[in-house]
Order: structure tokens, then sequence, then C-alpha cells
């Protein structure tokens, strides 16, 4: 996967257990779970396809293609960097509290962990 694109595909636990070996040289870890990271998907039809990256036992690079039913699929997450592609200025919420009837509604106070103690 290039540094400007990728998906990551998160599997059903029953399917990871399916699968079994022959899934976790693909598998990476991260802090939302075991996941795949692939170049491209195609979602069309049955199996669920994987362009994915990987090297050879020599070092070279090898384009690999996976396919799985596509009811193995938990989610998929499209990881997009795109330079030419933005959001403008972040806007502190408070700003954001529509008006009423000419006056700013107040802002709701962030909670606590004395907020929903009883006074008693």
């Amino acid at each position: 996967m290039d540094d400007k694109s990728g998906y990551a595909v998160f599997f059903f636990p029953q399917a990871l257990e399916a699968l079994g070996e022959a899934i976790k040289p693909y598998l990476q870890q991260g802090p939302a779970g075991e996941h795949m990271v692939c170049r491209n998907i195609d979602t069309g039809g049955a199996m669920f396809k994987m362009d994915l990256d990987g090297r050879t036992a020599t070092g070279e690079a090898i384009s690999l293609e996976l396919m799985v039913p596509g009811s193995m699929v938990r989610m998929v997450v499209s990881a997009r960097i795109e330079e030419s592609f933005g959001f403008g200025p972040r806007i502190a919420v408070s700003s954001l509290v529509p008006a009423v009837a000419g006056k700013t509604r107040a802002p709701v106070p962030a909670a606590t962990p004395e907020a929903g103690k009883g006074a008693g």
C-alpha cells in the first residue's frame, strides 16, 4: 500500500477462526484489533477481493490477490490522504450553538466525575 491510500479490512472473529493459520501472515495488529491492510478492494460478487503488497522470502516485492467470502468481512476503513482535499479551520463547538430569539444558548457543561452524584 502506498502512503496515500488503502483500506483496513476487519473480519468477524468466527471468520478469523475459520481461516485459521492461512490468514495470519496477512494480518496486522492495531488498536482496533487484527486487520488486513489492502491497496485496493473489490466488494462486487460473493467473494471479497483484496489486493495487497507483499514480499517473497528473498525480499522481492510482489502483488497479492486474496479473496474471502463477503460474509466474513465485518468492516472496511478507507485510509486516504489527499493533499488537495482538506478541511477548513476547526471551529469550537460553543461557537456552533444556535441562536434563539436573538440570544445565544448557554453551552452545556462538560461531564465531571461529580456529575450524577446526589447532594447528600
